[in-house]
C-alpha cells in the first residue's frame, strides 16, 4: 500500500500508477488520491508478443485506456493534475512490463522519455 502525506499536495496526487506484469499475462493499473486507496485495474496481454513493435503498440493502447479509466475515479483540481495522473500511471506500467519495444512506443508518444537502460535482457 502506498501512502501519501497531505503536505505532498496536488502535484503528487498519484503515488501509485500502473503496476505492470508480475507475470507475463497481466498488468494492473493503479491510481491514488491523497487519503484514498488506489484504484487498480488489470490489463491482460498474454495474447500479445510485446517484444515486437505491433504487440507493444497494442499493449500501450490498453495501458493508456486503463490509466484513463483509473484516473477518472478522482476529482482533480486542474487539468495538469489529471494529466500527471495519466502520465505517471502509464510510465509506471511501462517500467514494470520492462520490454524494450514498449519503451520505444512510450518514448515516441511522450516528451519525457523513459530511460531504456532499465530494460534488462536477462529475465
Amino acid at each position: 500500500m502506498n501512502t501519501m502525506t497531505p503536505s505532498s499536495g496536488p502535484r503528487s496526487l498519484i503515488a501509485t500508477a500502473i503496476l505492470g506484469a508480475l507475470a507475463s499475462s497481466v498488468s494492473a493499473v493503479s491510481a491514488a488520491d491523497a487519503g484514498t486507496e488506489p484504484v487498480s485495474l488489470t490489463v491482460k496481454f498474454a495474447d500479445l508478443n510485446v517484444s515486437q513493435p505491433r504487440g507493444a503498440a497494442v499493449l500501450y493502447g490498453r495501458i493508456n485506456a486503463a490509466a484513463e479509466n483509473a484516473c477518472s475515479f478522482y476529482w482533480f483540481k486542474s487539468d495538469a493534475d489529471e494529466e500527471r495522473c495519466l502520465h505517471d500511471a502509464i510510465a509506471n506500467a511501462v517500467m514494470k512490463v520492462n520490454q524494450p519495444a514498449l519503451f520505444v512506443v512510450y518514448n515516441a508518444k511522450n516528451k519525457t522519455q523513459l530511460p531504456t537502460t532499465l530494460v534488462s535482457q536477462s529475465r
